[in-house]
This record gives C-alpha cells, structure tokens and sequence, in this order.
C-alpha cells in the first residue's frame, strides 16, 4: 500500500486524506460546463442490477454518461484489493463502493473524498434521508470526524434457520433472548450421522471471513478483535440531523480500532467452542469466503443453522428455496447480546474531476426514488436497505422470512451494536485473522496458540503499518 503514494497519481496522496472542501459547484466549475459536453461518470458497481438508477440519473443529466465499473471477488477484501491495484495501475474512477470492511481503508488512504461540506450544503434535502436512518450506520461511515458515505444497505449478523429442521427436532422460533446453551441444544438435536458416524446434517456452519465468520461470537461473549474507541469530532452532524434521537447518544466521529486483542481470554473461549462443534460433527469444516457451499446445504436440507444477513432472503429464494422454509432470530445471547453489523455504500475518490455530479449521483442512490429502482432491492430483497422504512412486510412478502422484523430491530432493540473491527490496515488485518482462524479449525493449533500467535502478527502489522493511521494528539 505504501507504495502506492510514489505513482504520481492525484488519485492517492499519502496516508492523511486532504480537509474537507467547499462542493465545486460553490466554487463555479461543474454547473458552467456546457450543456452539449458530454460527461462520463465512472461508478464501481454491478450493471446488471443498478443499470435502472443508472437510466434515472442520466435521464435528468443528460450531459452526463454512466460507466459502471464491476470488480467482484469472495469478500470485500478482495474487491477491495482489486480496487486498489486498479488505482495503482493508472485507472481512475468517479465513484466507488465500499462496505465496512473497506471504508476506513479507502479514507486513510486519502483515496475517498469527505461529504461534510457537501451534506451541510444540502442539509434540507438530506433531513429526511437522516431521519430514515439509524444513527449507527452512519457513524460507521465516519472516519477521524468526517462522514465519508450515506449508508445504503446494511447487514447485521443474524442466525438463520431451516423451519423444517428445527421442527422435525422439536423446536418452534426461538426467543429474542435465547441463550447460547439453547443454540447448542438446538444444533446438536438437528445433527444427523450415519452408521458409520459421519454427519449428514450438520446443525451448525459458517465461513472463514471477516463479515460473520466467528465474529458474532466474539461479539457476543462481551469481546472484540481489536481495541475500540470513538474518535472525536462529528457534532455537527449528530446535532443537525440526530438531535433528539436517544439512538445517537455519546457517537462521535466514527471508531478507532488502536490495537490488537485476539488472544482476550474471551475470545479463546469462542473460538474454542468453535472447534467443539467442529469436533464433534455438528458443523463442517470451514470454507474461505463467500459461503456458496453453505447456502447449497442449507436449501438442501443439510444444514440447520448459519449467521448470515437479510441479503440471504433474496439469495435462498434465487435458489429455489420457498418462503417459509427457513426463518431468522438474532444471535443468541451469551456474555452479552451485543451484535455486530457491516455497511455499504457509493464514496467519491478524490481524484474525480466531476465531484459536484458525483455527489448528486450519491444522493440520488439513497433517496426513495433511486432505492426503488435498484436491483439490489427489488424485486426481491438482495440486501437489506438501511432506511427503516423500506425494511417492511412488503419488501420481504415473496421471499420470507417471517421474522424480518429482526433486521431493522438488531439496530433499535440494540443500538451498541456496531461495525466489524476494520482500521485503515483492514486487509492486511482480515488476511492474518482467516489465516490463523484456518490453522485452529484445521485443529493445527490450538485456539489459544492460534490467537497468540495471530495477536503477534496484528502486533507486527500494527507497529509497521499502523502508526499514523488515526490524527491522535500528542
């Protein structure tokens, strides 16, 4: 990453992004271009399913032309590294996607642009925006002060379940309040093994990632990967658009991840129930990345129950899997029920030479109209949409679940509940974390050396790489 910052390009900098400034338009240049010049507007994202709110936008700009941009890969990190070779190799682009796992990586980099100015410029437009949107999402689109994306869709970490497995265990929905000792006797009671002893349903499985993984036990066991802390700054928005939501009490400028604690005490005991259950064949072993594998077990009947987001809604019905057939809870409770959540949205890298269209496209993708058209929306839900009001009995009428109401409710019944651990070192972080999950899930460590030695290395990339990534006094 380092050195990306020798290519010349105005797209990186260094490692300290530049102050928020005044929109363009403010400063005469966008709004003075010819009508009959033609504009292209590079934007990271998925044609097939935004192309609509791409027609939209160009419909009312029609000197203006959309490019989309489609980078994939089996989690965000790799989309994000993708990305980051992109920049280094002389492609630019207008506007690019970041999910909690990249956003502080793209601010830290100097790579994306703050929306402060602009957002106080439109303060009246965006009010209602706000007012749609829990104030946690938000904040974790915040780095040292500055808000950096609007939030379009989330995904906290919720359990889901196969219906007719659980029944034919003898169990109904579970309690909001259910506890870790009810999960284990419900996985363990779904669990079928054949004569010789080999597990045919597997009452429990989750991927090898950052996003879900492990980490909603870690969560929940009153824990974390890292260190956390708010940085200061962000009154301005917390006072203009959240002033009397109890929701937005003590948030500040988004969060600090200033050090490594993989080997709390709390999370050995996570991971080692993880390998308990592994041990035991009440789930598989654990696969990298996206969980396509989980999903096919799932709609077959082979799996009871996996962490996964209201994005798996709309991915089980893709599947063929009828609504009913499977159900959501929130995460049972163990130490706590704190849970953990990721989000994503468009930012604007620094490097555009259209930022004052940039960020109108921005706003248009998180308003009502644009959130309509989108196909990550409809016509069935492929993530859950961070206003609260499009989280409703209609969005989730064809697919199901049941229980939708626990997407939205994981952020209101429980407001610290809060962002994946992702500091500006995210990928580097994320690689050393699935390198030694694998090595204790392959039973080559035990949990405890597992997390010493990944609490050496984040020590190492944290002395190396991970000095000036917040502006901390003194």
């Amino acid at each position: 990453m380092a050195g990306l910052t020798s290519l010349g390009m105005t797209l990186v900098a260094c490692s300290t992004p530049a102050a928020p400034q005044a929109p363009a338009a403010e400063q005469g240049s966008e709004s003075a271009a010819p009508a009959a010049e033609k504009i292209l507007l590079r934007v990271q994202g998925n044609a097939t399913n935004e192309q609509p709110l791409a027609d939209l936008f160009m419909e009312r700009n029609g000197q203006v032309e959309i490019e989309y941009i489609n980078v994939t890969g089996i989690d965000h990190e790799e989309v994000a590294s993708k990305i980051l070779s992109m920049v280094a190799a002389g492609q630019t682009l207008d506007i690019g996607f970041a999910a909690t796992e990249a956003t502080q990586l793209y601010a830290g980099q100097g790579l994306a642009e703050p929306l402060d100015e602009y957002v106080k410029r439109d303060e009246a437009e965006l009010a209602e925006y706000f007012a749609d949107v829990h104030p946690s999402l938000i904040e974790a689109m915040m780095w040292e002060g500055s808000l950096y994306e609007l939030s379009r869709d989330f995904n906290a970490a919720n359990m889901y379940y196969n219906t007719e497995l659980f029944a034919e265990a003898g169990y109904d929905h579970p309690a909001s309040d259910w506890t870790v000792e009810d999960f284990l006797e419900i996985a363990r009671a779904i669990t079928k093994k054949n004569a010789s002893g080999e597990t045919e349903v597997f009452g429990y499985a989750w991927t090898n990632r950052l996003w879900g993984s492990w980490m909603p036990w870690i969560f929940v066991n009153e824990s974390n990967l890292l260190t956390e802390e708010r940085a200061p700054g962000g009154e301005w928005l917390w006072q203009t658009f959240y002033k009397d939501d109890p929701a937005a009490e003590g948030r500040g400028g988004g969060f600090r991840w200033l050090a490594p604690k993989a080997n709390d005490p709390a999370n050995v005991e996570a991971l080692e129930l993880m390998q308990e259950l592994t041990r035991e064949g009440t789930a598989p072993a654990i696969e990298l990345g996206g969980g396509q594998t989980l999903q096919g077990f799932f709609t077959s009947g082979k799996l009871g129950m996996t962490p996964a987001g209201g994005f798996w809604a709309g991915g089980l019905h893709n599947a063929g899997m009828p609504k009913g057939a499977f159900d959501v809870q929130l995460f049972p409770k163990w130490k706590s029920q704190r849970h953990q959540f990721g989000t994503g949205g468009k930012f604007m890298f620094t490097g555009s030479e259209h930022k004052d269209i940039a960020w109108e496209f921005q706003k248009l993708e998180v308003s009502k109209e644009g959130m309509a058209v989108n196909g990550i929306f409809n016509p069935v839900i492929l993530t859950t949409p961070s206003r609260r009001s499009m989280v409703n009995a209609e969005a989730f009428a064809e697919t199901g679940p049941e229980h939708w109401e626990v997407f939205y409710s994981t952020l209101d019944d429980h407001p610290d509940t809060a962002p994946i651990p992702a500091p500006p070192i995210s990928n580097a972080m994320t690689n050393i974390f699935t390198k030694y999950t694998g090595l204790a899930m392959t039973f080559e460590l035990t949990a405890q050396q597992a997390l010493d030695q990944m609490q050496a290395e984040l020590e190492e990339l944290y002395a190396r790489q991970g000095q000036n990534m917040y502006k901390l006094e003194g």
